[in-house]
């Protein structure tokens, strides 16, 4: 009859209450009641006679409709299979019976299965079985109550290893966990550092991650990401991507792995540069299940092509006969038969199954044998208890070859034999195996395909190139600055050789050297500049920084700080016409120049301390190899900076700008000296405008090239060649052509013309210098004064001259007048020569002029004029005329030279007074030359 309702409501009370109490340690009671229930014996008499049947619950889901019900069915021949070798050995005093309770891989059925058998059922020795994780905890954690153990042939899950919560269980099959060491020696094997993890949200994946961390931190391998997911993989591949992750260990089911290859397709997260290590339990063919993504087959198969998949080895593959006396490929033959006739599926696990019902048989019998020894002799019972931890302690014993390999168990677990396949052209093909007992992974010869020609790499390895100043541009410019430093030594050779020659020694021969040299410091800035990490060492190339930039200061300082230094001087003589006595030498230029490079030095030296220059990399993003290898390269620069660059930059900026600005101030201060000696205001301004101009475009240039090292030192270097070297053109050229073309000009033009423009006057005031000495200028302002009056006394003379040429065409008898009255004047006039040098000559002749030769004229005459009286005869219109036309030319080639008029060496006393312009307005009778007047 049926049970009721009612009965069976309490029915399952009752099971969930013995389930707690024998959780919780109250199992002899509950045995009690559960014996009395269902009327179950209690002796202990079954180890003692021969041919026994032992009982052996089996638990599994056996129903088609139940999850996993494919892996149990393929179970039953291997368990029927293993039973009937195990009694055609005989080495056993007993039989094995198995009974299959069906949990239908659910937790009540499975409660109420296990329960059915400890009450109604025989008096189980073990329980076999355990397919489902979540029924096999629940029933492996109340095992203890009961004394029994467990072995499963088919429960993977990490979590039964914990022995504290499940001490009686034990499992032919390694755990999901066993793969962990055997990954971390395929990753060792290939060097593999630095990996990724991508799981899962599930507890069985869960689980397998976390032990695998710990595996990999004892390895000392880097888990450079850690990804979980829910549904939609893409994200989390996506960041593994972005994290440079190429070793991705996944967990996760087949169903998901269909859309994390997908993912790996669409991100090109696939072929020689990624490795992919995912569970090896698949089932057959799994990929073809496309329709699940938005990826066709074809697209999936490309994204799994070379991906390793790890699982245990369900039949060993070793040729060697084990405890049945069969290889495990004759085993398998044998299988294989049984199953088909049975027409069941084939499982995975069914090989774990057959050692299993061996390890039970082992176990059992050495426990009897234990018993049987432990009886002889005198009275002894045994209770379940001590039973239950003879079996503990016989399986952990356990050691043997079975179709599965080595069976052996440490802590429960057991030590078996991992595989390793790669996907190729579709399929999967066993390229290594790891022993778990030996800690060994073998692989196989030239089994191994890798996308590329090597394997990929754990990381994107970063090739740092450095960005370096070419060395035939290098070359180039250096060839080019040895030139300009040749040019330099030969413009130094030049004014040391004509240090003594007027013109060079007018111009400052030592302030022509301090530009030289400083056009030379800049030069050899150059050399320093090209020189990089390339050439030196960091320390060096740090010290290089320091050194070339005190080069370059220094240079440019000397340089135009010397050419500033002669402008003063130039602009403090002929802008302050009334100092008398000031002499302006050398030295005290050369302090001046020393005072700005003492400010120089004052910046530099402060600079150095408080903030020096140090050699700073930086990096700039990752770039593809160009040959297509695998490794990335990673520019960087070598840069000489500081913490406050900026504003070290503007002190050096702003003095020297000052000094630019200085030196415009007296270049167009002193922009109308015409002394091309002494002034080179002209050359300075052409060379602050050439050298600003290049300065500004050149360090806005430089900034913008400043990823561009060859571009930046062509531009730097090009910049310092230009302005040295035009620079030192502008200074040493014209004096060069100067005394090439003319080597005595600075002794024979001698007058030096001086124009000031008066800012309050309209009118400008021509003056004339006699002479302007570079160690005597106090005679400046004696030469104005004689220049004035001796100007005043022309003006006056030339209208008495004017006066007596009238009188001359009128009244020849004032004759006389000019001879008395005017012969002193003109030698008061002859006397302005000796303002001049080198005119003492000139003043002999005209004396001469003036005294013998009228007398050597007139003695000539006709004896017939001397017989007339002296006053008809001196006064005569032709005496009178003969004595102008040879005295006049005289006296104007006497003096004009003297007040800055036509040289003497211009035409002769004796040319022809028609000559003169102003001469041929005169009356032709008389012909007196007064056009210098």
């Amino acid at each position: 009859m049926a049970p009721s309702r009612r009965e069976c409501r309490w029915e399952m009370i009752f099971l969930s209450g013995c389930v707690l109490l024998s959780i919780w340690g109250l199992q002899p009671a509950l045995s009690k009641v559960c014996n009395d229930y269902s009327m179950h014996g209690q002796d202990n008499s079954w180890y003692m006679g021969k041919d026994k049947q032992l009982p052996i619950m089996v638990l599994m889901p056996m129903n088609e409709s139940a999850l996993m019900s494919g892996i149990s069915q393929g179970i039953e021949p291997a368990v029927k299979l293993a039973i009937k070798h195990i009694h055609e050995s005989r080495q056993y005093s007993f039989s094995l019976v198995t009974k299959i309770y069906d949990t239908e891989c659910d937790n009540a059925k499975g409660l109420r299965a296990f329960f059915d058998a400890i009450c109604y059922g025989p008096k189980h020795l073990m329980i076999f079985g355990g397919v489902c994780p979540s029924v096999t905890s629940i029933i492996a954690e109340s095992l203890q109550g009961w004394n029994l153990v467990q072995l499963s042939f088919a429960a993977t899950t990490p979590v039964l290893a914990d022995k504290k919560k499940y001490p009686s269980f034990f499992r032919t099959v390694p755990s999901d966990n066993a793969v962990n060491p055997a990954v971390v020696k395929f990753l060792n094997i290939y060097k593999w550092s630095r990996v990724g993890t991508l799981t899962q949200d599930v507890q069985r994946f869960s689980e397998v991650r976390n032990d695998l961390t710990n595996e990999l931190e004892k390895a000392d391998i880097q888990i450079a990401d850690t990804e979980s997911f829910s549904n939609d993989p893409c994200v989390n591949v996506k960041k593994l991507k972005d994290n440079d992750v190429r070793i991705i260990i996944g967990q996760f089911d087949e169903n998901h792995a269909l859309k994390v290859f997908c993912c790996a397709y669409n991100l090109n997260m696939y072929g020689s540069k990624y490795q992919w290590i995912i569970p090896g339990w698949y089932q057959g063919n799994w990929w073809e299940q496309a329709n699940s993504t938005n990826c066709t087959t074809k697209k999936l198969l490309t994204a799994m092509e070379g991906y390793i998949s790890v699982d245990f080895e369900p039949l060993s593959a070793r040729r060697i006969k084990g405890i049945s006396g069969r290889t495990p490929q004759e085993y398998e033959q044998d299988y294989t038969r049984e199953r088909e006739q049975e027409g069941v599926e084939p499982s995975k696990f069914h090989g774990f199954a057959y050692d299993g019902i061996w390890v039970i048989a082992l176990t059992l019998k050495r426990v009897m044998e234990h018993l049987r020894k432990e009886r002889e002799g005198h009275n002894f019972t045994m209770n379940d208890l001590e039973v239950g931890r003879l079996v503990l302690d016989f399986m952990n014993e356990t050691n043997f070859f079975g179709v599965t390999g080595q069976v052996m168990f440490r802590n429960g677990e057991r030590m078996g034999t991992i595989k390793f396949n790669q996907f190729q052209e579709g399929h999967e093909v066993k390229v290594g195996e790891y022993n778990a007992i030996a800690d060994v992974l073998d692989l196989i010869n030239n089994t191994m395909r890798f996308q590329g020609v090597e394997p990929p790499k754990d990381r994107t390895f970063v090739r740092l190139q450095r960005w370096h100043i070419s060395v035939p541009l290098y070359s180039i410019l250096s060839t080019i600055t040895i030139l300009g430093m040749l040019m330099a030594g030969a413009f130094l050779f030049f004014n040391i050789k004509n240090r003594n020659h007027r013109m060079i020694k007018m111009s400052s021969p030592y302030m022509n050297n301090l530009i030289i040299l400083g056009g030379m410091l800049s030069y050899a800035s150059i050399f320093l500049f090209g020189l990089d990490g390339s050439f030196v060492s960091d320390k060096e190339f740090e010290a290089l920084c320091t050194v070339r930039t005190w080069i370059l200061i220094v240079g440019y300082t000397t340089a135009f700080g010397a050419m500033f230094a002669k402008t003063w001087r130039v602009h403090a003589i002929f802008k302050n016409v009334k100092m008398k006595k000031k002499i302006i030498k050398d030295q005290k230029l050369m302090v001046i120049v020393g005072s700005m490079l003492l400010v120089d030095l004052c910046i530099l030296i402060c600079w150095q301390i408080v903030d020096p220059l140090k050699r700073t990399v930086e990096e700039y993003s990752l770039e593809p190899d160009p040959q297509g290898r695998d490794f990335a390269i990673r520019p960087f620069l070598e840069h000489c900076e500081n913490t406050h660059m900026t504003i070290w930059l503007g002190i050096v900026y702003a003095y020297k700008g000052l000094l630019m600005l200085f030196g415009c101030f007296l270049a167009w201060e002193t922009r109308n000296v015409s002394i091309p000696a002494l002034n080179d205001s002209k050359y300075i301004g052409m060379s602050v405008y050439n050298v600003g101009i290049m300065c500004i475009i050149g360090a806005a240039v430089s900034f913008l090239t400043r990823d561009q090292p060859n571009v930046q030192f062509c531009i730097v270097a090009l910049v310092i060649i230009f302005c040295s070297t035009i620079t030192l053109c502008l200074v040493f050229v014209p004096k060069f052509i100067s005394m090439r073309t003319n080597p005595d000009a600075a002794t024979q033009n001698r007058r030096l013309n001086f124009t000031q423009n008066q800012k309050k006057e309209d009118s400008k005031t021509s003056t004339s210098v006699t002479s302007v000495n570079q160690a005597n200028t106090s005679r400046l302002d004696g030469l104005q004064t004689d220049n004035h009056r001796l100007r005043m006394r022309i003006t006056e003379l030339d209208k008495e001259l004017e006066e007596v040429t009238m009188q001359l065409q009128d009244t020849p008898e004032k004759t006389p007048y000019i001879k008395q009255n005017h012969y002193q004047d003109l030698n008061n006039i002859l006397s302005i020569s000796n303002f001049t040098e080198g005119k003492e000559v000139e003043k002999t002749i005209l004396k001469n002029h003036l005294e013998q030769k009228p007398q050597a004229q007139w003695g000539s005459m006709d004896p017939s004029r001397i017989s007339r009286g002296p006053l008809e005869d001196i006064n005569s219109p032709e005496h009178v005329q003969r004595r102008l036309s040879l005295q006049l030319p005289i006296l104007h080639h006497a003096y004009l030279p003297s007040i800055g008029g036509v040289d003497a060496s211009c035409s002769s006393p004796n040319a022809s007074p028609g000559s003169s312009p102003r001469h041929r307005h005169m009356p032709p009778s008389y012909r007196v030359m007064v056009s210098g007047l």
